[in-house]
C-alpha cells in the first residue's frame, strides 16, 4: 500500500482544514488507517484512526470533539476533518496503514506510512 497525504496548509486559530490520505491498492478497505502528527522537537503522536469499512473511529483526547476521521473506500481515501484548530495542532501530519492493529494508537503497529503534510496554525 502506498499512501499520499495532502491538504495541509496555514490557517488561523479557530479555522478548519481537511486532510486527505489517498491510497493505492485494491484492498484499501481492509486496512486500518491512522493519522499521526509530529511537532518540532516532539515525538510523533497518535491523532485518529478508523477501522476497516469505517465502522469504528478512534481519537486522541487532545482532538476529540474537534477532529473527525472518515473514509471513502470507493475513492481509496481517508479524510481528517480538523475544526477549531489551535496553535498546538501545528505539526507534520502523517497517515499510516495496517492490515490489523491491536491498539489503534500504537505507532509501531502500522506497516505503511505516507510522506506527511504540514499543518500550521497561527495565533
Amino acid at each position: 500500500v502506498q499512501l499520499q497525504a495532502s491538504g495541509g496548509g496555514l490557517v488561523q486559530a479557530g479555522g478548519s482544514l481537511r486532510l486527505s490520505c489517498a491510497a493505492s491498492g485494491r484492498t484499501f478497505s481492509s486496512y486500518v488507517i491512522g493519522w499521526f502528527r509530529q511537532a518540532p522537537g516532539k515525538e510523533r503522536e497518535f491523532v485518529a484512526a478508523i477501522r476497516r469499512y469505517g465502522t469504528i473511529p478512534y481519537y486522541a483526547d487532545s482532538v476529540k470533539g474537534r477532529f473527525s476521521i472518515s473514509r471513502d473506500n470507493a475513492k481509496n481515501t481517508v479524510y481528517l476533518q480538523m475544526n477549531t484548530l489551535k496553535p498546538e495542532d501545528t505539526a507534520v501530519y502523517y497517515c499510516a496503514a495496517a492490515a490489523s492493529v491491536y491498539r489503534a494508537a500504537g505507532e509501531d503497529e502500522y506497516d505503511y506510512w505516507g510522506q506527511g503534510t504540514q499543518v500550521t496554525v497561527s495565533s
